[in-house]
């Protein structure tokens, strides 16, 4: 299955569901190629108006799932299509809980050391079977890579998750990519420090109604300068559709 990819402000993102993510991971394991895995969400997208390698990544990439509500509200709104949320941060414990019921193997790639090896405890308590053949932190000198490189293609692992945060995870898929033995790879941001108990997903009310970026901004008002891409995004959304 092929999705439908529609652009908002220039960026490439498909209109996909979760099941359908999921299944579109699965069937690219029998493939002889590397494929990627990217989020899209306001952030990024407003990142990347200005961020010409960000932007030459997202559009390379193979499958661009919906991350943020912005984007799922942006795409109807402009009447390019019906695209539903698939969180990078549920995506990822779903494709392991498929790993486990099927076998696939799985790498760990990114954050703490301690936050690294309680994502691998935690995988592995909650998925019984999970085959994780390998794991390493993020905090990795250029020098060391080449061996780290080595290490993952000894493995060979059907699914690896990089979690070294946006933009540095794209840039590193986009450079080590093509000389690893892996099948599918998924850029997950956060997603380790989530799954360790490090950090606190937003309850599901807040999810159901949409509000996760609140909660998160309420929780960690660190991240208000972040945020801050959260209007210039909507202002340039509705300027698009009145220029339209």
């Amino acid at each position: 299955m092929k999705p439908k990819r529609i652009e908002i402000l220039g960026i490439p993102v498909d209109c996909v569901t979760m099941e359908q993510a999921i299944e579109w991971a699965e069937s690219k394991l029998q493939g002889n190629h590397p494929c990627t895995i990217l989020a899209v969400n306001p952030e990024k997208v407003m990142r990347a108006q200005h961020d010409p390698e960000l932007l030459g990544q997202l559009r390379s990439a193979d499958l661009l799932i919906p991350d943020g509500i912005g984007v799922v509200l942006a795409a109807r709104l402009l009447g390019l299509g019906h695209a539903a949320r698939v969180p990078g941060a549920e995506l990822m414990p779903k494709l392991c809980e498929r790993a486990a019921l099927k076998g696939y193997s799985v790498f760990l790639l990114g954050a703490t050391p301690e936050v690294n090896q309680q994502a691998v405890a935690v995988l592995r308590d909650r998925y019984p079977g999970i085959r994780i053949v390998g794991s390493q932190h993020g905090y990795v000198k250029e020098e060391d890579m080449p061996a780290v490189i080595t290490r993952m293609n000894e493995c060979k692992p059907d699914f690896l998750f990089v979690a070294l945060g946006s933009p540095h995870q794209e840039l590193w898929m986009s450079r080590y990519l093509p000389q690893l033995k892996v099948k599918v790879c998924q850029g997950v941001g956060g997603t380790f420090d989530v799954i360790a108990g490090r950090v606190r997903r937003a309850p599901k009310l807040f999810r159901f109604m949409h509000l996760e970026w609140f909660y998160r901004l309420a929780s960690n008002p660190r991240r208000a300068r972040r945020q801050t891409a959260l209007p210039k995004f909507a202002y340039h959304v509705l300027k698009s559709l009145f220029i339209k």
